[in-house]
């Protein structure tokens, strides 16, 4: 008898496991595919650098990408090996495009002023810059305030006088906590969390990085997708 119960129990167990792995399993696929209503946010869009591989840019527009923004430095030493490839990618499949700039605190404004505008075309058709900010672990420095205002009010000065439009700010929730940039710097601001609308800022976003999860046709690997504020 206690032979028959114990299978018993193991049977339970295991029709519990197998029934918490397929909600599991339709719960990531429903996350892997979520996205903000178009009705609430007309227009969507991706941000992509190297490590998406080689995008099909025309199965890519054809899912809902209205816009891309394409990694095109980072720092003042790594220029993006894919940007070349997905602005020619973007444009011949109708999809709009920027250049983003992965921001560095160890490294001088100038100096990655310099490597951007000397990577990312003048083309008064793209879209404004973009300049994320972010603590990542090959830079640990953490400069004051003031000085990081600084640094990146030379920064913004350079690579919009070479674009000839203001940039937008990415900056992650950790990062604004410490700084607080929305209400150092004059531009416009581009936040993320997922699937919840940021408001981490002192200021309203006008993009939301809603998900970091999604996954669409044509794209190896999960995107940043985003939606702009009607």
């Amino acid at each position: 008898m206690a032979d028959l119960n114990y299978k018993k129990r193991a049977i339970q167990i295991g029709l519990i496991a197998i029934v918490l792995l397929v909600l599991a399993l339709v719960l990531r696929n429903i996350a892997i595919g979520w996205a903000p209503p178009r009705d609430q946010y007309p227009v969507q869009g991706i941000s992509v650098d190297e490590s998406h591989g080689k995008i099909v840019w025309h199965v890519a527009g054809a899912t809902g990408v209205d816009f891309a923004y394409l990694t095109a430095t980072n720092g003042a030493e790594k220029r993006d090996t894919s940007f070349a490839t997905n602005i020619k990618g973007a444009r011949e499949a109708g999809v709009r495009y920027g250049a983003l700039h992965e921001y560095s605190l160890c490294r001088l404004a100038s100096d990655q002023a310099t490597m951007f505008v000397t990577t990312v075309p003048r083309n008064e058709n793209m879209l404004p810059p973009a300049v994320r900010l972010d603590y990542n672990e090959k830079c640990g420095e953490r400069p004051g305030r003031a000085l990081v205002l600084s640094e990146l009010n030379t920064f913004l000065n350079q690579i919009e006088s070479h674009t000839g439009k203001a940039a937008v700010i990415a900056v992650s929730p950790e990062l604004e906590a410490d700084y607080n940039l929305a209400s150092g710097i004059n531009r416009t601001f581009w936040l993320e969390d997922n699937f919840f609308p940021p408001d981490y800022a002192t200021k309203p976003w006008v993009m939301w990085r809603a998900s970091n999860i999604r996954r669409i046709s044509g794209v190896d690997g999960p995107v940043n997708w985003n939606v702009v504020r009607p």
